[in-house]
């Protein structure tokens, strides 16, 4: 007899000797067996034919699951390789995971792949698909896995078999006469992958060090149905249209050169941007009785082994030495604002200290992983640390989370939060990283605020929470986060008197809303495709003149604009207005003045508005007067 305990209490007893999950999933109903995937037997993700064998809590894992969107993708990466090497032999295998949205594989071939060999893989892969092989596990002692790939000419897979332990047992996978080394657990067979796309090809080092092999990368995606596949499909489309990279150019924004890879380089029109939402940060954080500092960004070895990052971080720090003295440029601002801290004797009475700090910081990262904004070298964070009393921990989180709250707001962003916890590598006690913990998580309940626990994804000082934005087009960035630290006060040897008027040890919490201000202005141009509202946009208004008599009455308008802090730019060529219309509307330009005789003799202006053509005459007076409104709103 087997009692199966469900997520929701419920209890389940069998006769049998031996249920399997397919077997429980058919026992509730035959629609849930039809969806599930996968399965958590006493919260280990196993196959659907798994033996249980004894009384055990069990979890049925469909697509709506996480769990289950990754067990079915990573099939779908088996199907495409088994089709890879039906159709182009002496193709050997490396990895193949899932990954967010889809999956990727990666090939050593003689064969140079092409965007056409991609419809030959998916004609081949549906073959598999229809064949509905199923997928079964066995496992293989070590030298056994090692014989077997050996005797498949598969390299790769031998290198990673060798990299394991001695003693370990080795699962692999068979579909068909497809055979691979996998820990699984995988879809019952082949054909429940019957929506998939492939998608582009790329270059990827074998284990991802450019010491090795350059191998080739397809990568896909794939769904449990065609609709939710077309509308993947359609959001990438809409996403290439939207990609910050190609209207950073457009909306002449910013630049990369070759002379600086991974390091922007911020054009007139991204650099008002850029302020802009500096300003908007200033505003808010000066409101909330932060004080603003600025620390060097070269500092020397001494501070990053102190601060722990010469030991924990190095490998993505720019080291340089000066004078024969080890330094280092700064990868985060934390330790400088320790510094600042440390500078002049605290007492209990000031705390909370709240400082902020716009800080320019940089990270090596490899030259595969840059990606426009999103993934540079070199970037601005908008950092702030609060120093402050044990007793003030709660207050304090519960402030910083409703700031960000308000920043997203003003974007239009909706975002998830997620509280991640001890990683593997950390430093500090058990019981301040349970405090820390415990403090966050009391904060946002007593916020009423739902989240999500991320584990062991801390900082390796301290626990965080984590804002997940949400753009227009459903896709998530990570930007926002509030870590509480009781590491570096300790490392720093900060203290302040308290009214035992004995030394004690303060506490810290570092926080972001922008996370980087480049990465930030990646996601808003691509969340507003470049159509920045009002009071963000580089250029609020255009001018465009009809003819040369029209050009005295243009040129007052603009300097009238400009005075009342209005940002305009005038067009006088001797162009026809179609054409200055549509450049202006290229530009995502709000406003567009159109300037002709009826305009001068009325002193008003034709009024065109993204998105809404044009508008008719309005007073010159009365345009002026509506636009600095919405500014001064920051309307939406």
């Amino acid at each position: 007899m087997i009692q199966i305990t469900l997520p929701d209490g419920s209890k389940r007893t069998y006769e049998q000797e031996i249920m399997t999950p397919y077997e429980v999933a058919g026992d509730i109903s035959r629609g849930l067996q039809k969806k599930t995937l996968a399965a958590k037997v006493n919260d280990q993700l196993v196959d659907l034919d798994y033996p249980i064998q004894e009384d055990a809590s069990l979890s049925l894992i469909t697509f709506d699951d996480e769990d289950g969107k990754e067990i079915f993708r990573h099939s779908s990466s088996h199907i495409m390789a088994q089709a890879v090497k039906n159709l182009f032999p002496g193709t050997k295998i490396a990895i193949g995971p899932a990954v967010k949205d889809g999956f990727y594989y990666d090939f050593d071939s003689e064969h140079v792949f092409t965007p056409e060999d991609l419809e030959k893989i998916e004609k081949e892969m549906n073959r598999i698909v229809k064949e509905d092989y199923g997928f079964t596990r066995e496992e293989l002692s070590r030298q056994e896995a090692i014989d077997l790939f050996k005797s498949l000419g598969e390299d790769y897979k031998v290198e990673l078999i060798e990299d394991l332990p001695e003693d370990c047992t080795i699962s692999v996978y068979r579909d068909g006469d497809f055979v691979d080394l996998c820990a699984g657990p995988h879809l019952p067979s082949t054909g429940h992958v019957k929506a998939f796309k492939l998608l582009s090809i790329a270059g990827a080092y074998w284990r991802g060090s450019s010491d090795n092999k350059m191998l080739q990368r397809i990568y896909g995606t794939s769904f449990t149905k065609k609709a939710e596949l077309d509308a993947y499909l359609e959001m990438l489309e809409e996403a290439k249209k939207r990609d910050h990279r190609k209207l950073g150019q457009e909306l002449e924004l910013f630049t990369i050169m070759e002379e600086g890879p991974g390091f922007p380089f911020f054009l007139p029109k991204g650099t008002k941007l850029k302020n802009l939402l500096l300003e908007y940060w200033r505003e808010i954080h000066e409101r909330e009785d932060y004080i603003e500092i600025e620390t060097p960004i070269i500092l020397n070895k001494k501070l990053w082994e102190t601060s722990g990052h010469w030991d924990h971080y190095r490998e993505n720090m720019y080291t340089l030495k000066i004078d024969e003295d080890d330094f280092a440029i700064k990868p985060m601002n934390c330790p400088g604002a320790m510094m600042v801290y440390k500078n002049e004797l605290h007492s209990y009475r000031d705390f909370p200290i709240r400082m902020a700090e716009i800080g320019r910081v940089h990270r090596h990262e490899l030259s595969g992983a840059l990606h426009g904004l999103m993934r540079v070298r070199a970037f601005t964070q908008d950092d702030a640390h609060i120093f402050m009393l044990p007793e003030q921990i709660k207050d304090e989180i519960k402030a910083v989370v409703l700031k960000i709250d308000e920043i997203y707001q003003q974007f239009g962003f909706t975002y998830k939060i997620e509280v991640s916890t001890r990683p593997e590598e950390s430093m500090g006690a058990d019981e301040d990283w349970e405090i820390a913990e415990s403090s966050l998580k009391m904060a946002l309940e007593e916020l009423g605020k739902d989240f999500a626990i991320n584990e062991g994804d801390g900082a390796f000082y301290g626990p965080k929470i984590d804002f997940q934005l949400e753009d227009c087009l459903g896709r998530t960035w990570q930007c926002g986060t509030i870590q509480l630290d009781f590491q570096l006060p300790q490392r720093f040897e900060l203290t302040y008197a308290g009214s035992d008027n004995e030394k004690h040890r303060p506490i810290v919490i570092h926080t972001v809303a922008f996370g980087s201000i480049e990465r930030f202005i990646g996601i808003i141009t691509e969340h507003f495709a470049g159509a920045f509202p009002v009071w963000l946009a580089p250029v609020q208004v255009k001018i465009l003149s009809l003819s040369d008599k029209h050009h005295q009455y243009s040129r007052d308008l603009y300097q009238r604009f400009r005075q009342a802090g209005i940002r305009v730019e005038l067009d006088n060529r001797n162009e026809k207005i179609g054409y200055k219309i549509r450049e202006a509307q290229l530009q995502k330009t709000p406003y567009m003045l159109i300037i002709g005789d009826k305009e001068i003799e009325s002193e008003s202006v034709g009024l065109r508005k993204r998105g809404e053509g044009d508008l008719g005459a309005v007073l010159a007076k009365d345009f002026e007067a509506m636009i600095r409104k919405e500014i001064a709103e920051r309307s939406m």
